[in-house]
């Protein structure tokens, strides 16, 4: 006997338009022999089918399975309907008109294999066209100025489509059905060679001669899809160390972008997720391990362990790889401290002084999107850096409410808006450090207001009153809700994993305002995405010098010394501080005697400049987290052979304290010893591990609660994340950590917006 007749109307949300939906929903609908129609609306996309009642659940079935590359479903709603007496066959409808505020906007991503296969056949029309893309690839979020998603509010607005791509665009059946950027070399954008003072360079093809000269030394600015990057070969070491000299990056290490994943594997080490994340759609920085015998140049990251490497992702990166030197440092377009170039004419005056010539092209770039950076251990993945490729999809949280911008930290900056029950983390802003980061920062706020189509209510803001993010908040009209630093750490992670309950929460970071006016960083919450209690933390010390202290490490190792010796401290000073001039170091023991200028800190982080000083690693930090990057490529040589220091926590009161003191005594003690700086290194980060997940053990007998959630910029170090995690585990503590995005200030914002969203 035959199933009934049944029939269903379907909303999608989210990313659904645009990406080929329309013709798939048709295609699946057709093949399950149903009836209906297929149409884009205001809030996503709407469909009706009817037929035999299994073969509609069938469909049902496969429907959010089997979704389109760049189709993302926040919400899929069926309702049932009656049944239409005589149905009309399968349809894509004209869309309907409304105010499209709901629909989402889909990342940046890779180019796909069928467009690169077309990339590179001579007998197609598109043959080494630098700006292929279809439904399922290519540009989106960095060319849209304003939704619904049509190419008139997109930078492709002043290319007007040939007759053959106007027939492609238009045919539900063809794979660039309303693939906005469409475009052919008779149509649409073109790239060009110049030199810095903007004069047009001479030559057929400008991507083989920008390789061309790539493989004579050259320093190349290249216009990618969210900006410029500033490209060398990477095995050429007099390039590179001239790139590092003109971009004022003496250290920091230098992503690079290789041919293809043969030759990632020359470079490093890679795994099958590793591998996988390489070369998903999202094309990220991935860090890796270097391969023993490797031959990059030094200079690319000198004294790291580990390279960041991406696959090219856009037809451009594509076919220069193919000509040129078959792996090339691709670092951000940008002087330090400043945001990524964008236009052509900001590049050329910014970046004339560091590149040779420059690969231009006239697709205007709307949002600045830098290259998204992902560090992978065991298996897991976290974000460095969450921006191109995975901006802007939301993060779905627990529940909705008003609208809510929050304007994260000075550092890693990002913002966040909430419209519903989703959260809005923007691209890498970056460091708040000149009036060039602060202009993408606002203009971060109101590209991401303008697409949401959202007015915010209320704006979230760190305790901090001399952060830029902060005196924006208070000067934009609109009520502020100030979050403490670490509070919104936790917050970030459990709205990841949606957890509403109480959980233990463990922020590990640099510093952050504490609500006693000092400086924390080293915290043991009991939290919530409302509220947190402080139960335990980092004894304090002085901060030497205030931020001086995080660029000086040397300062923050006195201080410690100080804590545990006290005025001994100068017969216990290991051989590497002899190195700084004893003046400067009596000078700071002054300050930290005083407390002039040297507020109270209870910061993990310069708790580990200040072990790595001690030990002779780093005692200038000439980029960020420098020193403490130092120790960790120190203990990963060790991992096999060192045991842990001991470090107990102790109870003061209610509160919760771990002594460093008792530590910093271990290492100077293993320093005169004659002990290996690899093995120190490897025991401090054991012992540190295992005193927070004793701190940890003790908040659970108090308050019952064994879920642990980790936070902040100590976890970006692979090493301690994958000890503290292990010894959380295996004393049952269930443990969520970053996912989705960065445990830095990074993914401040998101943590922040959640509190607010709460308030």
């Amino acid at each position: 006997m035959s199933c009934p007749d049944k029939r269903v109307r379907v909303a999608l949300q989210g990313v659904v338009q645009g990406v080929g939906l329309r013709p798939y929903v048709f295609d699946l609908a057709t093949r399950h022999g149903l009836s209906g129609f297929v149409v884009n609306n205001s809030d996503g996309v709407l469909l009706e089918v009817q037929g035999n009642e299994a073969a509609v659940d069938s469909f049902l079935a496969s429907l959010p399975r089997l979704l389109p590359p760049l189709a993302f479903l926040v919400d899929m709603r069926v309702d049932p309907i009656p049944v239409e007496a005589r149905p009309g066959p399968m349809e894509i409808r004209t869309s309907q008109t409304g105010a499209w505020r709901n629909v989402l906007i889909a990342p940046d991503v890779a180019t796909c294999d069928d467009c690169l296969r077309e990339l590179r056949d001579p007998a197609d029309r598109r043959y080494r066209y630098p700006f292929i893309n279809c439904t399922n690839c290519g540009p989106r979020y960095t060319i849209i100025d304003d939704v619904p998603y049509d190419r008139p509010r997109t930078s492709m607005a002043r290319f007007e489509m040939c007759d053959a791509c106007r027939a492609e665009y238009e045919n539900p059946r063809d794979r660039r059905f309303h693939a906005q950027p469409n475009a052919c070399p008779r149509c649409g954008p073109k790239a060009w060679l110049c030199l810095p003072d903007g004069a047009t360079i001479a030559c057929a093809d400008p991507i083989a001669e920008a390789a061309h000269r790539l493989a004579r030394g050259a320093i190349v600015a290249i216009k990618g899809i969210g900006g410029f990057h500033l490209a060398a070969d990477a095995r050429n070491d007099q390039a590179v160390r001239s790139l590092r000299a003109r971009k004022h990056r003496e250290e920091k290490p230098l992503a690079v972008m290789c041919r293809d994943m043969d030759e990632v594997r020359r470079l490093a080490r890679v795994d099958d997720h590793a591998r996988a994340l390489l070369s998903s759609r999202h094309r990220p920085i991935v860090l890796l391990p270097k391969q023993p015998g490797h031959d990059l140049a030094e200079s690319v990251s000198p004294a790291n362990t580990h390279v960041g490497v991406m696959l090219p992702y856009t037809p451009l990166h594509a076919l220069l790889l193919d000509d040129a030197p078959a792996c090339l440092v691709m670092t951000s377009g940008n002087v330090s401290e400043e945001p990524i170039a964008k236009d052509n004419q900001e590049a050329l005056e910014r970046l004339g002084p560091i590149a040779d010539i420059f690969l231009m092209h006239d697709r205007d770039i709307l949002v600045r999107n830098d290259d998204s950076v992902v560090a992978v251990d065991g298996g897991k993945a976290t974000f460095v850096r969450r921006s191109r490729g995975y901006v802007p999809l939301p993060i779905v949280l627990s529940r909705s409410g008003p609208c809510v911008l929050a304007v994260g930290a000075d550092l890693k900056n990002t913002i966040c808006l909430t419209r519903g029950s989703m959260a809005f983390v923007s691209q890498h802003v970056g460091d708040q450090a000149n009036l060039a980061a602060y202009e993408s920062f606002r203009d971060a706020i109101t590209h991401l207001e303008r697409i949401l189509g959202v007015e915010p209510t209320r704006v979230a803001a760190d305790l901090n009153p001399d952060s830029m993010p902060s005196r924006w908040a208070e000067e934009c009209g609109l009520p502020v809700v100030h979050v403490q630093h670490h509070h919104a750490h936790v917050a970030a992670c459990l709205a990841e994993h949606r957890y509403e309950a109480d959980a233990l929460g463990l922020a590990l970071d640099g510093v952050g305002l504490g609500e006693d006016g000092s400086v924390w960083g080293g915290e043991l919450l009991v939290a919530n995405q409302k509220r947190y209690r402080r139960i335990g933390h980092l004894d304090q010390v002085r901060l030497p010098g205030g931020d001086q202290a995080a660029r000086q490490p040397w300062r923050m190792a006195i201080s410690h010394l100080i804590h545990t010796y006290g005025d001994a401290w100068e017969s216990h000073l290991p051989a590497p501080l002899r190195q700084v001039d004893a003046s400067k170091r009596r000078a700071v023991a002054e300050l930290v005697r005083t407390g002039a200028g040297s507020p109270w800190t209870s910061s993990a982080g310069r708790l580990f400049d200040a072990v790595s000083s001690l030990c002779g690693l780093v005692h200038e930090n000439r980029f960020e987290a420098r020193a403490a990057v130092a120790l960790e490529m120190a203990a990963w040589r060790a991992r096999d052979r060192a045991d842990a220091y001991v470090w107990a926590p102790r109870s003061r009161g209610d509160v919760i304290v771990l002594d460093p003191s008792e530590i910093v005594a271990q290492v100077i003690q293993d320093r005169t010893a004659g002990v290996d700086t690899a093995s120190i290194a490897m025991r401090f980060h054991r012992g540190f591990a295992a005193g927070w997940a004793g701190a940890c053990a003790i908040a659970r007998r108090r308050s019952g609660l064994s879920t642990v959630a980790l936070s902040g910029g100590c976890l970006q170090n692979r090493l301690l994340a994958r000890l503290l995690t292990e010894a959380l585990t295996a004393d049952g503590f269930d443990v969520l950590v970053h996912e989705k995005v960065p445990p830095n200030d990074g993914g401040l914002s998101l943590g922040q917006a959640v509190v607010a969203l709460h308030a």
